[in-house]
């Protein structure tokens, strides 16, 4: 019973911080699409790809609210993280490594000054988005594996109590058969008593007789 109250304890602990992360990755995603969109209105090819980045990773983190609730949930959810991680990996990394290129593909109108403050703070952002979510993965797999713990707990005292109870049934049934049986002895040697008592009178009584 104390391991079990320290794994519910550990659990909600764990609980509780995936959905602070969960609520920060939300965060970031929404704010993910304002450089995209002050770069150039409407956006690149490249600019879609940031945003459909940014919106992916926002659905995954509105999603990992619900994931507790059902095993479909759980697995749109871990597909999601793992999606969005990839592209916010590939778009830091395109972002960091060829800044200029990124620039030119972007094709921003913006002062070229204004235009790089823009990218490095996307740049930022994937990073950080990317930080997070490797978290909430993580986390979202130890929430998994307490409720399936938790879940196994559980069958197992619902188990043991199924046999606690078996165990017990068979028993009071074992001890009415034996007073039942008692009874039946008891009531036999009354019986015979009676036929005795009855039989043996009538035979005294008819060895006098014939004396």
């Amino acid at each position: 019973m104390a391991a079990s109250n320290s794994r519910r304890k550990s659990c909600s602990f764990i609980n509780l911080l995936l959905s602070f992360l969960n609520f920060i990755l939300f965060i970031l995603s929404a704010a993910s699409f304002a450089p995209t969109i002050s770069l150039k209105m409407p956006p690149t090819s490249l600019g879609w790809a940031f945003l459909t980045i940014s919106s992916i990773s926002l659905l995954s983190s509105f999603i990992g609210f619900y994931s507790r609730l059902a095993h479909f949930c759980y697995i749109t959810h871990v597909s999601l993280l793992l999606a969005s991680s990839t592209g916010q990996l590939l778009g830091f990394l395109a972002l960091f490594t060829k800044e200029e290129s990124s620039l030119s593909m972007l094709g921003s109108r913006r002062d070229p000054r204004e235009a790089k403050v823009l990218v490095r703070l996307e740049c930022g952002v994937l990073m950080a988005m990317f930080v997070m979510q490797m978290g909430v993965l993580i986390l979202s797999f130890a929430v998994h594996s307490c409720l399936v713990r938790e879940y196994e707990g559980l069958e197992a005292e619902r188990d043991a109590s199924v046999e606690k109870r078996r165990a017990k049934i068979a028993r009071v049934q074992e001890e009415s058969m034996a007073n039942a049986e008692k009874i039946v002895e008891l009531k036999n040697r009354e019986f015979d008593d009676k036929m005795k008592s009855k039989y043996g009178n009538n035979s005294s009584n008819w060895m006098k007789n014939d004396v």
